[in-house]
């Protein structure tokens, strides 16, 4: 395990302004909605400030002010940031971010976790937390060969953890995030003992086999309420739309162009999901939100110094299971349900998926990127569903 620092010259920001103030727009949308991707106009204001305000100086001295990391494992660097608790007694907790999220995505949740008593809570709920770059993400290394999937990401948070020298800890897990962690939770690695998940990828597999062909449901499947009705429509929507994951989850390499043009990749990036695109799309119209129109360009700028959008777009590529298909996990299970998550867990099925669920929870607010809109909810979950496990 070594320190890690970094620095970008002044040449290559200034060529990404550069490339930003040369960007070549489409024409507008021929709706009045969203309905055809990110706008025109939201990508427009995003570049005109991002040439001319964004100052990208601010977020690295916040990453800087971490403790960094870099370590090898399996044969690729592996980058976290690992901040210690002076609370001797708090729990160890790996947290993994998603796509297209980053570390940056959890830094809002660093002080309030490691800090419990300056922010609201108690010693008992401290944290030691430990945020790593996935593969092919940020500052961790880019994988040059096929292998490096969830199971295979899994393995390595437990032994980074085990090199941490941490004998007893638990996992948190968002988007992607919540796939390694269900891993974590099948292979079952000596300390782990429990999982969060803000996104529980639970559905009976006969649904799921069904959505994903196209095909009606089974005539023995019953909806038995309003709740498991709406996650069939959500997932239904998500299958037929989630065009972005298709592309990289079969031809990454294609997205060469998202390396070479930021208001590309920034375009790219926004059209996740439509609950996010709105929020993002409000920022940029100057309303409030759960996030900043700084908080959008931290996240795309580090994808773009780093040079990782097909690199993280392979993780789509490696993945070998249902993207839903949580099953297997005995651990304890501690789940948080936002209103705006673009999937949304019936209890009934997370009780089906998790037999060891010891924590359920649906919250007013927050969506798809939960601990960067919305960190005290967050922070709230993650000591009140995690605290029968210290």
């Amino acid at each position: 395990i070594r320190p890690f620092t970094f620095e970008f010259s002044d040449a290559e920001l200034d060529d990404l302004r550069r490339r930003v103030q040369a960007t070549r727009f489409p024409e507008k949308e021929t709706v009045s909605d969203e309905s055809q991707g990110t706008t025109l106009a939201t990508v427009q204001e995003l570049a005109r400030y991002w040439a001319t305000e964004y100052d990208w100086r601010r977020i690295k001295s916040r990453i800087k002010a971490l403790p960094n990391f870099i370590t090898e494992i399996d044969g690729l660097d592996i980058h976290f940031i690992h901040v210690r608790s002076k609370h001797e007694d708090a729990l160890p907790l790996i947290i993994t971010h998603g796509w297209p999220g980053s570390i940056i995505e959890q830094l809002k949740l660093v002080e309030p976790l490691t800090d419990p008593t300056a922010h609201g809570g108690a010693a008992s709920d401290a944290f030691h937390v430990v945020i790593p770059s996935m593969p092919g993400y940020g500052f961790s290394g880019k994988p040059s060969s096929t292998g490096w999937g969830p199971q295979r990401i899994a393995r390595a948070w437990a032994e980074l953890m085990n090199r941490l020298g941490y004998t007893k800890y638990a996992a948190q897990g968002g988007d992607w995030g919540a796939i390694v962690v269900d891993e974590m939770g099948v292979q079952q690695p000596e300390g782990l003992v429990g999982i969060h998940t803000n996104m529980p990828k639970v559905v009976p597999p006969a649904i799921e086999a069904a959505i994903i062909k196209g095909d009606p449901l089974p005539s023995d499947v019953v909806l038995a309420n309003d709740e498991e009705k709406a996650a069939v429509e959500q997932l239904d929507f998500m299958y037929r739309h989630a065009y972005y994951a298709y592309l990289m989850g079969s031809r990454p390499q294609t997205l060469t162009g998202l390396v070479d043009s930021p208001v590309g990749l920034a375009a790219f990036m926004l059209d996740h999901d439509a609950a996010s695109l709105n929020l993002i799309s409000r920022a940029f119209a100057g309303q409030e939100g759960g996030l900043t129109r700084d908080d959008v360009l931290d996240n795309i700028t580090l994808f773009w110094l780093t040079k990782t959008a097909v690199s993280a777009a392979r993780l789509y590529a490696e993945n070998t299971t249902p993207f839903f298909g949580a099953r297997g996990v005995t651990l304890p299970v501690a789940a948080s349900v936002f209103p705006d998550e673009m999937y949304r867990a019936p209890k009934s099925w997370a009780e089906q998926a998790y037999p060891n669920l010891i924590h359920f929870n649906r919250l007013p607010a927050g969506g798809h990127f939960a601990a960067w809109e919305q960190p005290g909810h967050m922070v709230d979950e993650l000591r009140t569903g995690l605290r029968s496990l210290r």
